[in-house]
């Protein structure tokens, strides 16, 4: 029947068929990325979602429906052309809909019957390797004082085992005897049944192996080899900076070899997981980096992993949350991964094969409550704090165990007062980024402005041979996105005033720049485009933000100079958005302090950015100073080198014993004024301050050798201790180890300081250390 449509009637059909087909798509498709990506923490909310399609569909149409009759009916009463047509193909489309949901609902319960059969299976499966009740047989709950906590733990099982899948996993069904097996097996909070003797759960065991020796290498090959697994613009960058500074680590590591006359160290098995790349948080990362976003931890990344393989370690690369995790696929096969089991089943004509450990730490599926199946295979794990709470996740209770094995790179640092959840929390330092208890030199910063952590680094850019020194009267300004030149146009101007101004502001297409006029704007570069655009350029102009970017050092190195603002008052998470939340109470009085510390004028200038004069003085001065490349010992290939080999060799953060490194003899002990922290005591000295050298300090020998009388002495968990109280006379010694800081002050208290030399241009190390 050939159906004559006027042209409204006609769009309002074809809006119903995109109607339909839209809610079918919706309704039907389940992305297998986001199922695999996210495997725990989706809200209940989403999972109803998928729940509710058919019924939208059905009210859809219902209100499709009423629209129809509306406008069937005529204006007046009148009866509109074409409505009784649309009347009976909305009628068609309701019979479809409802065949539709038939169909849908049959195939939903086929599936639901095979996953119940594939879940009993490999329950069975597994359950059939373990000791456990007979059908008839009652569990009681031990009285054992070996294990205090079984019965709380059982209880807590019966009510709580459902909401984790990781429970079922494991054998758990909610009878007793099942929990019982699971909490001696698994969590080792109750004795063996059966009079089995006591053995250690499978993740706390020791993996068999045979570490070899860790031998330098003169090649990134490794390197290439684990990150081509891994796509996307972050990888890329990384991948681009490992080959575009290959020749420099090769040559680094010859030098290496030729120099080194110690045995080999272990060879040690290392992950590299940057959490700020995997997940949800990685798609919102990856969506910046082309659009000026921030690169200097990818520079990090890049420059580590290099660095561990040119030291001879074993190397794996991820940015997948969905690997910390086992896989489990629905597809025309059905996978079931069953905990210890090897069996090929065949069901319904069709395969169920039980999938080896895929997962990079052997996690259980489901949110984490269980632990970890095997022991952990990685000697280290470098990871970021997002990469923390992931792997938190996965690990479920078997985290404390292997926390001692985290290296995380923090860019800011994290100071002793918010690392510690309890103190934080009660004394006002709690943060969303701390309060992971881990030891403080765990964490690894981009600079040496945190001498609590540990002072990680990178490798800076060098000055071609071939460069001559003569400049053009140029100036470069560091900043990619408009927001931060924002309050800047006077102090830009002042420069411009002087030299030619160019800026590498990301441009979005088919929008306006917001630059001023004077400035030759370049777009972003590549770093091989930026660093030709540098080698140009006289001076490298700083806006104030970001801070503490590799981007002045490298400038540096290219034989610019540095001008930045000076930042009065000093920023600091008093005053300012950016360092809120952020784990730590530094003061920070300029854009970059380590280039206005360590470095100093005649390559790194500060100024007051208020003060047109002044700016415009600073820029005529610099034009005057004739400045050569210059690159801290502390980044370059070697400086890196020989700091992380330092640390691999001597950090032991899972022995109970106070630590031996660096040792006794580096210490210098020094009693600071009130109101100073140990960060400046020692600096005044020009030395460090060295908080693994702490514990030698926290005892009543200490106040003698300093000729202190102390009138009454006390042990407090308190991140200034050990310290001089003038006031009574007191001495303070510190209680709990964590909370050893070089970080704080108080007017009150005189701070016990533990400083050291360091060698020339590598602050992380002693003359001693090596």
């Amino acid at each position: 029947m050939h159906v004559a449509l006027r042209p409204r009637s006609g769009c309002l059909v074809l809006c119903l068929c995109l109607s339909v087909f839209t809610l079918l798509l919706q309704t039907l498709w389940v992305p297998l990325e986001t199922t695999l990506e996210e495997p725990a923490g989706r809200s209940p909310e989403e999972r109803g979602q998928r729940g509710l399609g058919l019924r939208r569909l059905a009210l859809r149409l219902e209100a499709l429906s009423t629209q129809v009759q509306r406008l069937s009916g005529g204006r007046g009463g009148a009866a509109r052309p074409g409505g009784d047509d649309l009347s009976r193909m909305l009628r068609s489309f309701r019979l479809d809909q409802r065949g539709l949901t038939r169909s849908v609902e049959k195939q939903l319960r086929r599936v639901s019957q095979r996953l119940e059969q594939l879940s009993r299976l490999s329950r069975t499966a597994s359950h059939d390797l373990r000791p456990h009740a007979g059908p008839e047989e009652k569990c009681e709950v031990p009285a054992d004082r070996a294990y205090p906590l079984c019965a709380e733990k059982v209880e807590f099982l019966r009510a709580r085992w459902h909401t984790d899948p990781c429970y079922a996993f494991y054998g758990v069904d909610g009878t007793t005897c099942s929990i019982l097996t699971y909490l001696s097996l698994t969590e080792d909070f109750c004795p063996l049944r059966l009079g089995g003797n006591h053995s250690v759960p499978p993740w706390r065991r020791k993996p068999h192996s045979d570490p070899g020796k860790a031998e330098v290498r003169t090649s990134l090959s490794p390197l290439y080899e684990v990150i081509s697994s891994s796509s996307g613009p972050a990888v890329d960058f990384i991948r681009s900076r490992v080959g575009r500074m290959s020749e420099r680590w090769t040559r680094a590591a010859l030098r290496m070899r030729q120099s080194s006359n110690e045995t080999f160290p272990t060879q040690m098995r290392v992950l590299l997981y940057p959490g700020a790349l995997a997940g949800s948080v990685g798609r919102r990362f990856e969506a910046l980096v082309d659009r000026g976003g921030p690169l200097g931890e990818l520079v990090q990344w890049a420059d580590l992993g290099a660095c561990l393989t040119i030291l001879g370690h074993n190397l794996t690369f991820s940015t997948s949350r969905r690997l910390l995790h086992r896989s489990l696929s629905l597809h025309a096969e059905y996978y079931v991964c069953a905990a210890h089991t090897k069996h090929v089943f065949d069901l319904w004509s069709e395969k169920i094969n039980v999938c080896c450990d895929t997962s990079l730490i052997g996690a259980a599926p489901g949110r984490g409550s269980c632990p970890i199946q095997r022991p952990l295979t990685f000697d280290l794990i470098y990871t970021d704090y997002h990469g923390l709470a992931h792997l938190h996740g996965a690990m479920g209770m078997a985290f404390p165990h292997y926390q001692c094995r985290f290296r995380i790179l923090d860019s800011f640092g994290t100071e002793p007062a918010f690392n510690l959840r309890s103190y934080a929390r009660s004394r006002g330092y709690e943060t969303l980024w701390g309060s992971w208890g881990l030891q403080p030199l765990q964490y690894l910063t981009m600079f040496p402005h945190t001498p609590d952590n540990s002072f990680l680094g990178f490798v800076s850019e060098e000055a071609a041979r071939e460069d001559s020194y003569r400049k053009e009267r140029i100036a470069v300004i560091y900043g990619k996105q408009d927001y931060m030149w924002q309050g800047k146009s006077e102090y830009v101007k002042a420069i411009s005033d002087e030299m030619e101004t160019h800026a590498t502001v990301y441009q979005p297409p088919g929008l306006a720049s917001n630059l001023p006029g004077f400035i030759r704007n370049h777009g972003l570069l590549t770093q091989e485009r930026f660093v030709q655009l540098l080698r140009r350029a006289k001076v490298f102009v700083g806006l104030g933000f970001p801070y503490e970017g590799p981007a002045p050092i490298e400038a540096i190195a290219l034989g610019c100079v540095f001008l930045q603002p000076r930042l009065h008052p000093p920023h600091s998470a008093d005053n300012n958005d950016f360092y809120k939340g952020k784990p730590t109470s530094r003061k920070v009085s300029s854009q970059h302090p380590y280039a206005e510390e360590f470095i100093g004028k005649p390559h790194v200038w500060t100024v007051d950015v208020t003060n047109r004069t002044d700016v415009r003085e600073a820029a005529r001065a610099i034009l005057l100073t004739q400045v050569k490349p210059f690159t801290p010992p502390e980044f370059t290939c070697e400086g890196m080198l020989e700091r992380l080999r330092g640390y691999i060799a001597h950090q032991n953060f899972c022995s109970k014993s106070a630590p031996t490194w660096p040792p006794e003899s580096a210490l210098r002990m020094h009693l600071g004024p009130l109101g100073q922290s140990c960060v400046s005591v020692c600096r005044r000295s020009s030395l460090v301050c060295e908080p693994a050298l702490f514990h030698h300090l926290n005892g009543p020998a200490a106040f003698a050798r300093l000729s202190i009388g102390c009138s009454s002495m006390g042990r407090e968990a308190n991140h200034l201790f050990p310290s001089y109280s003038p006031w009574g006379r007191h001495c303070a010694l510190q209680q709990e180890p964590l909370l050893f800081s070089c970080a704080g002050s108080d007017p009150s208290h005189r701070r016990l300081c533990p400083c050291r030399a360091h060698l020339p241009g590598q602050v992380a190390l002693c003359p001693d250390c090596l």
